[in-house]
């Protein structure tokens, strides 16, 4: 037997039982017709529960017990008179079809959420094929002329020349490689095979280590300033998933603001983590969907295939915490990781 069927005979024998021991010490007050409407609503649930087969299952018992405990004589299964044969009848017929309503609505309903989650993954799809052809791209053509360059018999560098085409090779391969981890995180959170194994967590270390592994277009270390004590209560949260969390953060906010700074604050049971920048800015009405794959709203510019914020939602939810976007005094955007204190 199927879990479906399975789940389907357990609301039967229970919503049949139910209905019965409610209705039998009221047969006094309740009509036969009364009685036999009733006796639908179990038998309703069991095809949305259990489809149609077992919701038939479920009519032909409600006739028998309609039968043994409603119409005379009484706790026998014979029947008195021919009105109350024509009724149980009828009460199987029209059980019947109840049954049948109910399987087709739920089969639609089915038809539906498969349909918009097959739309759902299309519209992934080409988001994602639209994203990667471009992200990968640009840094794989920079890396080939770079290559080509240095590796050409024709063109005699000076080693500062040299050192700078070497430097668009490390930084295109940074790139290349932010983007296959991103996507890698992805498919973990949409699996959802994620695994975080928290432990007490020195939140200090955890910026001093993004800010030291930051890649550095322009000095973007110079450019992020940390405020977080050492002395401030430890986390508890995996190492591994908050460096992923505070990093994709800074990168975010290094793309919007020529400053970005990091502090760190405690408060009862939570510990926090703030990443606040002064530049554009977000909308409030559009934060939550900066949370959302392949987003990459205008004013936030900068490319990238949109995936950061979704990913530090993913793994702050992953160390039981909340990921919290508000507005910089003054102007900017602020995201808030709150975690457990230890």
């Amino acid at each position: 037997m199927s879990s479906e069927h399975t789940r389907g005979a357990v609301v039967a024998v229970v919503g049949l039982a139910a209905a019965t021991a409610v209705l039998a010490p009221l047969r006094g007050h309740l009509s036969l017709a009364s009685v036999t409407l009733l006796y639908l609503v179990p038998v309703a649930g069991t095809a949305v529960a259990g489809g149609l087969w077992t919701a038939l299952g479920a009519a032909v018992a409600a006739d028998l017990l309609l039968n043994f405990f409603f119409v005379p004589p009484l706790r026998t299964l014979g029947v008195a008179s021919f009105d109350n044969v024509i009724a149980l009848v009828v009460y199987v017929v029209v059980a019947a079809a109840v049954a049948v309503a109910m399987d087709v609505a739920e089969r639609r309903r089915a038809a539906i959420r498969q349909t918009q989650e097959l739309t759902e993954v299309d519209r992934l799809r080409t988001a994602l094929l639209d994203a990667v052809s471009h992200d990968l791209r640009t840094p794989l053509a920079g890396i080939k002329a770079a290559a080509s360059s240095l590796r050409s018999p024709d063109l005699d560098f000076s080693a500062e020349d040299r050192a700078e085409l070497l430097a668009t090779v490390e930084h295109a391969t940074d790139r290349m490689t932010a983007l296959v981890e991103n996507l890698l995180s992805l498919s973990r959170l949409r699996a959802g095979v994620l695994s975080a194994t928290p432990e007490p967590t020195a939140l200090d270390a955890v910026a001093a280590e993004v800010v030291l592994h930051l890649p550095d277009p322009e000095h973007a270390r110079d450019r992020v300033t940390v405020e977080v004590p050492d002395d401030l209560p430890l986390a508890l949260a995996d190492p591994g998933l908050l460096t992923t969390v505070l990093a994709n953060l800074v990168q975010n906010s290094l793309k919007a603001a020529p400053r970005v700074r990091i502090t760190g604050t405690a408060d009862g049971s939570r510990v926090r983590l703030v990443v606040a920048d002064n530049g554009p800015g977000v909308p409030a009405a559009q934060r939550d969907a900066l949370f959302e794959p392949f987003q990459r709203l205008g004013d936030r510019g900068g490319a990238g295939l949109g995936l950061g914020l979704a990913i530090v939602r993913g793994f702050t939810e992953a160390m039981a915490g909340t990921v919290t976007p508000s507005e910089t005094r003054g102007g900017g955007l602020t995201m808030t990781v709150e975690l457990p204190r230890v």
